[in-house]
């Protein structure tokens, strides 16, 4: 089943060109799949306290056709496809006046808390009917270069307002981080992003940031943490603006 939410884009949630900040939008894709498990019966908290269940984003790939705007109406569609293994799939659509204006495809995973271990999808308790996917146009599957291919270009400390009750970094802050490090964010547009996860970044934690450009216009990114242990491989896609504002 499709599972749809209405929202206004708030002040808050924009930029300074009053563009939806990728950070946001993806916000609004996960914030409606929380309402989505909590009507098919069990919230997140009730998943985490009474089962010891979570659910970890692994993959998530985003496609913005259009940018969103201050007080501009969204309808926020989500729905699972059939799952397999250790993966869950989920697919989500923004519409604007009934234009398809943004739309993503994600792979999360299922962790046992106590166990310290991924379930597979037959795991999860509850039964929602799955729809077909999203089209190849959107998929998560990229090739990151090399590490040697990419430059070093500064650090990331996780701090109090990246976390959440996980303890680790939100993977819905991802976007903007990127965007932090990104030359000349305020004269582009962002039409999409890739986020892959290999490895926690926990409260305290600094990341080393490292990025290179894309051939056909963007930048790949990944990070690594204190360890030298890779959390994050990402892609930004942008495009610059017409007229940008002068800030």
């Amino acid at each position: 089943m499709i599972y749809t939410k209405h929202y206004t884009v708030r002040w808050h949630d924009t930029d300074s060109n009053r563009n939806l900040t990728p950070t946001h939008l993806l916000m609004y894709m996960e914030e409606t799949s929380d309402y989505h498990l909590r009507d098919a019966g069990m919230t997140l908290d009730e998943l985490r306290d009474t089962r010891g269940l979570a659910f970890l984003l692994s993959r998530i790939a985003v496609r913005v056709y259009e940018q969103l705007h201050v007080g501009e109406e969204i309808d926020v569609q989500t729905w699972v496809c059939e799952s397999r293994g250790l993966s869950f799939v989920r697919c989500y659509r923004v519409l604007r006046a009934e234009k398809t204006v943004a739309e993503a495809y994600s792979i999360w995973a299922l962790l046992d808390l106590n166990a310290q271990k991924l379930l597979p999808s037959a795991s999860f308790p509850y039964d929602i009917e799955p729809e077909q996917p999203l089209g190849s146009e959107v998929s998560a599957r990229v090739r990151f270069p090399a590490q040697a291919g990419m430059e070093y270009i500064g650090e990331r400390k996780i701090v109090y307002s990246d976390i959440d009750y996980n303890g680790h970094m939100n993977n819905t802050h991802y976007p903007n981080m990127l965007c932090d490090f990104t030359p000349d964010i305020l004269s582009k547009n962002v039409t999409g992003f890739t986020l892959s996860f290999l490895h926690e970044a926990a409260y305290g934690h600094t990341l080393k940031v490292f990025r290179c450009e894309r051939e056909d216009g963007g930048y790949f990114f990944r990070t690594l943490d204190e360890a030298g242990n890779t959390c994050l491989e990402a892609m930004l896609l942008t495009e610059k603006m017409t007229a940008p504002k002068e800030i």
